[in-house]
């Protein structure tokens, strides 16, 4: 018997009218210079002017990624009357800075795009918050998982109603990120700088969580003093929904190349009419792996979809960040990540810690 069912995941991102505007970049590490300069370039963006803590990586990047102007420093290249839209790829302490002093360039700067996490904590995010809105900023948010491919099919599979309500949502990660030299200083590390991640994502497929349980072990391949290492989290929602991650930073230390070592992120939706699993491919860059997703539902009578596509996380999904908050500025309208948006997701972050240093269950303020 034949299925009818509408295939059209949605997994592109919807492009402004306007791809010209110019686009200033602060940061030139490897997320701004090999990833979101990659897809920026891909997409049709129009990147005029780059700017780092070093004029050399700066150079580098803008050789790399045909970019016009160096600057020496972020507060020459946000006073370039030129720039209309700024892009910041740099350490969430330093962030609140560079956003309050590009505020006072709103003469010629309409739009932010801020990396996440948006700042340390919440209280930050939401001194930011506010000075981009007294000044009229439109500000998005660089929460790029909302754009890996195999997320948005799991929305558009939602929002159609195929798996019914949500019953229980997990992500497994076991994978082992770069920890940068700046995180020593924090007090924060994984659920700050990569579970953030995870919530916002799960914070997309089903809305605001009531309240959340955290517990957390140190990473011992991670060598300074840190306490959440190792991640493990249940958001909790009325509905009766609860959605888990377990954030694996140790993963056993094999070397890449040993057959025994086995790293990856999975997840995984069940529902009332269906159930949808995945895979996301961002831990085996620079390998182009590309995110999966396979579903049934009540209404495909036992049959398993497993639609693919060739576009990955890293870089393709960064195009959709940029691409919401262009919108945005072009239609007057808040980007789909705003940064009143985010600010719950670091309200999360927040009840996440406190979780783990009172050890029970922390309703979330937002």
């Amino acid at each position: 018997m034949e299925i009818n069912l509408n295939l059209d995941l949605k997994i592109t991102s919807q492009m402004p009218v306007r791809m010209d505007y110019r686009i200033g970049c602060i940061g030139a590490g490897f997320i701004m210079k090999d990833i979101q300069l990659v897809a920026y370039r891909n997409a049709g963006f129009n990147p005029v002017a780059i700017a780092s803590r070093s004029i050399k990586k700066a150079e580098e990047a803008a050789m790399l990624n045909k970019i016009p102007r160096v600057y020496g420093t972020w507060e020459e290249l946000i006073k370039d009357p030129d720039i209309e839209i700024l892009d910041i790829a740099v350490p969430p302490h330093i962030q609140p800075d560079i956003i309050k002093q590009a505020c006072l360039q709103k003469s010629h700067i309409k739009g932010i795009l801020a990396q996440k996490p948006l700042a340390i904590n919440h209280q930050q995010a939401l001194h930011i918050v506010k000075t981009c809105k007294e000044n009229k900023v439109t500000l998005g948010v660089n929460q790029n998982m909302r754009y890996d491919q195999s997320i948005r099919a799991l929305k558009t599979l939602l929002e159609k109603g195929l798996l019914g309500e949500p019953i229980i949502a997990t992500i497994e990660m076991r994978a082992t990120p770069f920890w940068q030299d700046y995180l020593k200083d924090y007090d924060r590390l994984t659920i700050l700088n990569m579970s953030v991640h995870h919530i916002d994502a799960f914070r997309y497929l089903f809305g605001e969580p009531s309240g959340v349980v955290a517990s957390t072990r140190t990473d011992p391949r991670t060598g300074f003093k840190h306490t959440d290492g190792i991640a493990i989290y249940i958001l909790e929602y009325n509905s009766g929904l609860r959605a888990m991650s377990i954030d694996d930073t140790w993963a056993w230390q094999g070397k890449a190349d040993d057959p025994a070592r086995d790293t990856y992120i999975k997840w995984r939706v069940e529902g009332t009419m269906g159930m949808a699993k995945g895979t996301i491919g961002w831990p085996f860059y620079p390998a182009p792996v590309p995110s999966t997703i396979d579903f049934f539902t009540n209404k495909s009578k036992g049959t398993w979809f497993k639609p693919r596509w060739k576009e990955v996380w890293f870089p393709d999904a960064f195009s959709g960040t940029m691409a919401q908050l262009l919108r945005a500025v072009e239609d007057g309208t808040e980007p789909e990540i705003s940064g009143e948006d985010n600010l719950k997701t670091m309200a999360i972050v927040d009840a996440c810690y406190e979780s783990v240093s009172e050890g029970k269950r922390i309703k979330i303020i937002y």
